[in-house]
């Protein structure tokens, strides 16, 4: 009997194979990955390149301040409801249905705020809203 020990011969890894396979893959994800630029929303509102602001002979002008009130053809609007700023609407209407609502939002105002101007709007039967805006070159100054 032969109690010689054997001489055990280590396993070799042989790396180049599994390098060769890791490039593939990498080169596959680098071909098949969309990079996208995640960055944040940056408003600035109201800000607009228009023409010359024009006279409508059938507007009603409601300005929203950054708080929250009302103001109808530069009357007050007492109370911040739907059914205040509606009867305001429906008052300063001279054209009736053909009225243009002008809503003059600051830039601050919440967005409820505008809302609800219209909201009453849409109660008071006025479908024509546009918002006033101003131009760039008025935005730099300030």
């Amino acid at each position: 009997m032969n109690f010689r020990p054997r001489s055990r011969d280590e396993p070799e890894i042989n790396l180049i194979p599994f390098i060769d396979v890791l490039l593939v893959i990498l080169i596959f994800l680098m071909l098949t990955t969309t990079y996208s630029k995640f960055t944040e929303l940056q408003l600035k509102l109201p800000v607009a390149d228009a023409d010359a602001q024009r006279d409508y002979p059938k507007e009603v002008i409601v300005a929203v301040s950054a708080d929250g009130q009302y103001s109808v053809n530069r009357t007050p609007v007492s109370g911040r409801s739907v059914e205040a700023v509606a009867q305001a609407l429906v008052e300063a209407a001279k054209a009736g249905k053909d009225s243009t609502i002008i809503i003059s939002a600051d830039a601050n105002a919440a967005h409820q705020s505008v809302i609800t101007v219209m909201e009453a709007a849409r109660r008071s039967g006025l479908t024509q809203i546009t918002f006033a805006t101003q131009s760039s070159a008025q935005a730099g100054k300030r």
